[in-house]
């Protein structure tokens, strides 16, 4: 039931990170209509599929809006209709242009999944994991016309661990969000919370991932090839090529093992105990899963099977 404090909420989100908060929103407040992205073709057919938040919001019987600009006066003034206190905005996809951010009372709120100012931008749980950070989290931040560059009501830390991939973290990110989400409004909504600007220092970009991005580059450390791997699962998956063929890295470890190198980059150095062991410019990298081209995700053990790796390149 929505306490004593509960707000009028509208919301803009589409992919399936925006769904905890969503959720913990329906639970505590008024959610008074929902904005998300377009459908988009989806799957082998591509058939036209809803956005996650989309079927979430159809779920509870909300108002729905997907309009391609939120520039036009259709959407504005249904969102004027709707009245709002604020406007949450977690992964929506489209700008907010400064009739939109001047609209609730309250402003607009965003859920980023990093510690502002570092790793502002599209892809910030990836370069967090790319660029070896230990450490990552949430900010609720109200929103500006810069680029994640809004002043700060909250943050919330979490830990990246050595197995930490993509996905598991964004999944991680997005409970951590909803949380620290409603934390952020009970504050606001009390007039107890105040947002502090970004430092000045610090500030990184976490540039949109491209699926070029993908390909191994063996010379690499196998520490930075490794995470590659782990940042890169679900999307785009990490993958190198055998005999010309595409092979794509679904999980691998860093084998610590002495810098010196003793093969070419890339070369398959053993397969044995379920592991592809292969050189990089410096320390092994052992692949456990991959997949061909079509195919399903195999096991090494299984993928090696009468096959003589053992001397021929990746890459």
């Amino acid at each position: 039931m929505p306490g004593l404090l509960a707000l009028r909420v509208a919301f803009a989100g589409t992919p399936e990170f925006a769904v905890p908060a969503l959720e913990a929103l329906l639970a505590l407040h008024r959610v008074v209509g929902i904005l998300t992205q377009p459908d988009r073709p989806s799957g082998r057919g591509r058939l036209l599929a809803a956005s996650p938040v989309k079927a979430l919001a159809e779920g509870h019987h909300l108002p729905c809006l997907q309009p391609a600009t939120l520039r036009a006066e259709a959407p504005l003034a249904a969102l004027a209709a709707w009245n709002p206190d604020v406007l949450v905005v977690v992964a929506y996809g489209l700008i907010l242009p400064p009739a939109v951010l001047g609209l609730p009372r309250h402003g607009c709120l965003n859920i980023h999944a990093s510690i502002l100012p570092r790793w502002r931008g599209a892809a910030p749980v990836q370069r967090a994991i790319l660029a070896g950070d230990p450490v990552t989290g949430v900010s609720i931040m109200r929103m500006d016309e810069g680029l994640d560059t809004g002043p700060v009501l909250l943050t919330r830390e979490s830990a990246i661990g050595a197995h930490d991939t993509g996905g598991s973290l964004t999944r991680a990110l997005a409970a951590l969000g909803a949380a620290a989400l409603i934390d952020a409004l009970e504050g606001v909504a009390a007039g107890t919370l105040e947002a502090q600007p970004q430092p000045r220092e610090g500030a990184t970009y976490a540039a949109k991932i491209g699926k070029s991005e993908a390909r191994i580059d063996w010379s690499l450390d196998a520490a930075r090839i490794e995470r590659q791997v782990r940042a890169f699962d679900p999307w785009p998956i990490a993958e190198t090529a055998l005999d010309g063929q595409r092979l794509r890295i679904h999980s691998a470890e860093n084998m610590q093992a002495s810098d010196v190198k003793s093969h070419d980059s890339g070369a398959i150095i053993s397969v044995r105990d379920g592991i592809m062991l292969v050189q990089c410019g410096q320390g092994l990298l052992g692949i456990r899963r991959v997949q061909k081209p079509g195919g399903r995700v195999l096991e090494v053990s299984e993928f090696a099977h009468n096959l003589d790796l053992v001397g021929r390149r990746l890459g």
